[in-house]
């Protein structure tokens, strides 16, 4: 059986992450630009080849060199291969080869979301076996072998043993003594905007005066979506729309959110703790089937409100975490 890898979602949260930024900077870039064209003569050197290259040279990075950094920097890489492939799908869904297929966009989001899911499923759910956090922690001691270990990743190796038994864990210790001690690298500029974004948004999921108005948008919003998709039936609107299977997926996840959000708001007065379980359970809906359907709906557009669902879902799950860490009989 393969040996799981203990940094399988880090890599795999690198390779999304710089997926989506390629997408988003490509269809930026190209509309900017009044989307040229390289090549002529009847030729056509779609970005698509370019995607395809990156992610065999993302590969390739990962086949030859040893060590966490290459493997990242090949999950990067070829991320953002994929992210240039899997830009121009519209091409290759339709006879026409048309890139500006309305549902492309929210194919595309369809793929990241389905690649978030696989990486939250092996964040949350890998579990190593003692023969792989051994093996994983000899993998790390042998990736510093030429250029040292930081004492940060000499104690992680060491957690990784930990358990292990007295002898693994002895002849792990004594393979570290013969790796050369490294200084750790200095703080990059990005790194500290980073570090800032991440604290300010756990100052702001933790704060309680913000989770009513989140519980009340997320009531209203979804009542609202389909009440206006019902205006714009009966005024004759919708009759212009051209996506009609979009905006009726549109339709249906915002009823079912709109149910759970009510259902939800009902039982804030007897069960706090499954009532946020529920409004967790209407913004997943949205974030992983509306949502969809509202990239085909409005392109790439609808970014803005990806954005505003991951936000309210973090001020939710704290929440959530905080209700269920107050009634568990192991809590405080």
């Amino acid at each position: 059986m393969p040996t799981r890898s203990v940094e399988a979602a880090t890599y795999l949260e690198a390779f999304v992450l710089s997926g989506v930024v390629t997408v988003l900077v490509t269809r930026a870039y190209l509309q900017a630009t009044g989307y040229p064209q390289l090549g002529g003569g009847g030729l056509h050197v779609a970005h698509v080849l370019w995607g395809g290259l990156l992610m065999a040279v993302g590969l390739g990075i990962a086949m030859v060199f040893l060590g966490g950094g290459p493997r990242t920097a090949g999950a990067i890489v070829g991320g953002v291969g994929f992210g240039l492939f899997i830009d121009e799908v519209g091409k290759f869904v339709t006879t026409r080869t048309d890139y500006f297929y309305a549902p492309a966009a929210g194919i595309i989001y369809g793929a990241f979301a389905l690649l978030v899911v696989l990486t939250q499923a092996v964040r949350g759910r890998i579990r190593l076996t003692p023969a792989e956090r051994t093996a994983n922690a000899l993998d790390l001691v042998l990736g510093g072998v030429p250029g040292g270990l930081t004492d940060r990743r000499r104690a992680a190796v060491l957690r990784l043993v930990r358990g292990s038994g007295p002898a693994t864990e002895e002849a792990v210790a004594r393979l570290l003594d013969a790796v050369p001690r490294r200084e750790p690298p200095p703080v990059r500029f990005w790194q500290r905007w980073v570090s800032l974004g991440r604290r300010v948004v756990a100052w702001l999921t933790a704060r309680r005066w913000l989770v009513w108005p989140v519980v009340v948008y997320l009531v209203v919003e979804p009542v609202v979506t389909v009440a206006a998709v019902l205006l714009d039936q009966v005024t004759g609107e919708l009759n212009q729309q051209r996506e009609w299977g979009a905006v009726l997926g549109t339709s249906i996840s915002a009823l079912i959110t709109a149910v759970l959000s009510v259902r939800a708001a009902l039982r804030l007065r007897r069960d706090r703790a499954d009532a946020f379980r529920l409004f967790k359970l209407a913004l997943l809906v949205d974030l992983l089937f509306g949502q969809i359907f509202n990239f085909t709906v409005n392109q790439f557009g609808a970014v803005s409100a990806v954005a505003v669902d991951l936000f309210l879902l973090g001020v939710v799950t704290a929440e959530h975490h905080r209700l269920c860490r107050a009634e568990s009989p192991l809590a405080g």
